[in-house]
This record gives structure tokens, sequence and C-alpha cells, in this order.
């Protein structure tokens, strides 16, 4: 068995208080039956509400974790439209893809979020390999697994991902025409952004970065140390110094408010061989369903939504949606952002499932 070596070791501590750019942010204290780290989460299934419901499928040989979330009053002998929900890089089904599973569930919808192959509860070795292809057959699992679900009408079915969620639904629902409307909320393009840096600040070190991702791949190869990127683990002085809005509250976010055990940036530094040479982006025109693309006005990573939006020339009834004065990590939480991009998608998911 390989060894795993940790550039950075993440340590969490479960029940502390932290100031993080002047807001007091209280690390969660997991003591939620279903590990849940949103607001709002549900603690316990009451008949008449909406309920969760853990569920393990298989990709291949891998055991994949998800939750599934049922409507109030669900009734399996009725139909319903299911929504399949990707979570965001180094996120878990527990946190912002559950908040918007129950939310939408409240609705009317069954929902599903599932912790992506080799991260969080699901399966697979080396841990936290993040591949693009790994990422994209995720989302057709749960389309798969959801569809033959006591009560889901597999004649409407959404998709919604979120942050890297959203590069790699785009993708999916590129091919995977099952899908009969698509939403992303904050996109992020996972391949550009490992490729060219957040905001193009890495263009004159993609060689050099390609060569320490084949090295790290060679080494795995030959039976050696694992090698992971994105294992930083700053303190409250320095998030609170990090220049970049997607950054610094993400890692209050991930880190501090909405901590999760299975939740890391980290990642194989070989996945880079894959991220690098893969783009979101890229035949948008492949996707002929309504799309609906929301992001905050003031989020840093607008510019992946605007740049695969205008790439969408045959999508039907295609919308792109600002939420006023969000930033990207703010969308994930903040009640009065996350219940303006609810009321949109439960209008848009009406109108087009």
């Amino acid at each position: 068995m390989r060894k795993v070596t940790l550039i950075t070791a993440l340590t969490l501590s479960m029940a502390s208080i932290d100031t993080v750019k002047g807001q007091t942010t209280e690390k969660i204290n997991l003591q939620n039956p279903y590990t849940l780290v949103y607001d709002g989460a549900i603690t316990e299934n009451v008949a008449g509400k909406v309920n969760i419901h853990p569920e393990t499928y298989k990709i291949n040989e891998l055991i994949i974790a998800s939750n599934v979330y049922t409507p109030p009053n669900y009734d399996p002998a009725k139909k319903y439209p299911a929504i399949v929900i990707a979570h965001p890089n180094g996120g878990v089904k527990e946190q912002v893809a559950g908040l918007y599973a129950q939310r939408l569930a409240e609705q009317g919808y069954i929902t599903i979020t599932a912790d992506a192959a080799y991260q969080g509860a699901s399966d697979g070795f080396p841990r936290n390999v993040d591949k693009p292809a790994n990422r994209i057959e995720d989302i057709h699992s749960m389309a798969d697994f959801i569809s033959h679900y006591a009560g889901v009408d597999a004649t409407r079915l959404g998709l919604l991902g979120i942050c890297g969620g959203g590069g790699y639904a785009v993708k999916a629902a590129q091919s995977d025409k099952r899908f009969k409307s698509i939403a992303t909320l904050s996109m992020f393009n996972s391949g550009e952004v490992r490729r060219n840096g957040f905001q193009n600040s890495a263009l004159n070190t993609i060689q050099e970065r390609l060569k320490t991702a084949s090295d790290a791949r060679a080494q795995e190869a030959a039976g050696g140390e694992v090698i992971y990127a994105g294992t930083a683990n700053p303190t409250d002085e320095e998030i609170a110094k990090i220049p970049t809005d997607l950054y610094r509250e993400g890692y209050a976010y991930y880190y501090r408010t909405y901590t999760h055990p299975n939740s890391t940036f980290k990642y194989t530094m070989s996945s880079l061989l894959d991220l690098m040479t893969w783009d979101a982006a890229t035949n948008m025109d492949l996707i002929n369903q309504p799309l609906l693309m929301i992001a905050g006005s003031k989020a840093d990573t607008y510019y992946m939504t605007e740049e695969a939006f205008a790439k969408a020339t045959n999508a039907k009834n295609k919308e792109l949606f600002l939420i006023n004065g969000a930033t990207h990590i703010q969308t994930y939480w903040k009640p009065e952002y996350v219940s303006q991009a609810v009321n949109k998608l439960v209008a848009f998911y009406q109108t087009n499932l």
C-alpha cells in the first residue's frame, strides 16, 4: 500500500472560536446525526416534513456515499421531479450542496447529492484524487441512481452544479440528455484555474507545474509516496490578509464556520495532468437544454460564468442571473443570498422540468 505524505497537515479543532477579518466565527461541533453543517439542517426525520435518506451505490467497484432528500408528505407511490446536485471542489455533501438539496426538497423536489469518488465518505484510493472524468461520471451516476428511486419521475430530471460542481455539471449536460434543465451556482472552471491560475495569475509557470505533476505521477506509479497540492492551512491572521474574496472567504467557510472533517482543499498533485488539459467551457454549444447560470455580482469568479454562458449558443431559454452584492462564497451560506438563489432555481425548474 502506498504511503501518503501531506505537505501541510490539516488539523480540525471542532469546538473553538476564531476571528477572521474582524468577524467572530465559530467552528461547528458535529452533533448533527447526519453530520450536516449548514444552517437549518435536518436533525431528525419527521413525518410530513423534508426527510433525509443516506444511500450508497457503486461506480464500478467504488461505494459512493450520498444523501437523498424527499419533500414534505412524500409518497413513494406518487411521481416527483428530481434534481441532481454536484458539490464544490473540496466540499462534501453535508455542506452547501446539502443546504440547496434541502431547500429544493422543501419546494417539492426529490434531490440527491453525493460525495465525489475518492473524496468525502466515498471510496477510492489514493484519497482526494480530483480528475474531471471522475467528477463527470459522479454526476452521470447520481442520475442513474436517482432515476430509479421510489417516486422519481425520470422524465423530469434537473441538474444543479455548485462552484467546481458547476463546471462539471455543464460538461456532463453536454452529452447527458436525461437532464432536462441545467443550472449552476457560482460556477468554477477547475481546468482553467489549475492551468492558468486564478484570474490568469500563473500563466508563466504552466510548463513547470506540468513537470511537477508528471514527476508526482511517476512517483506514484513506482509505488512511492502520494504527493498532494492544496494542503495549506493558514492561520486566522494569514486568512485575513488573502487579497481575493474567493480564497479568503473560502478558507473561513471550509476551515472555520462550516468545517467538516471530510472536506479538504487538498488533491493529488498527479491530478493536474488531467485538470490542466481540461476546460469546462469547451463544447458549450452542445447544451440544448434550458440553462440558468447564477453568480454573485461581486464574485471574483464571475468571469468563468460569463465565459461559459456566452458559449452556450444553443441552450434554450438561457438566463444569467446575478445576485446583487453577493460574493462567490456568500452564495453558499448567507440567508438572503441563498433565498434569492433558491427562489430563482425553483422558478426555473418549475418552468423547465
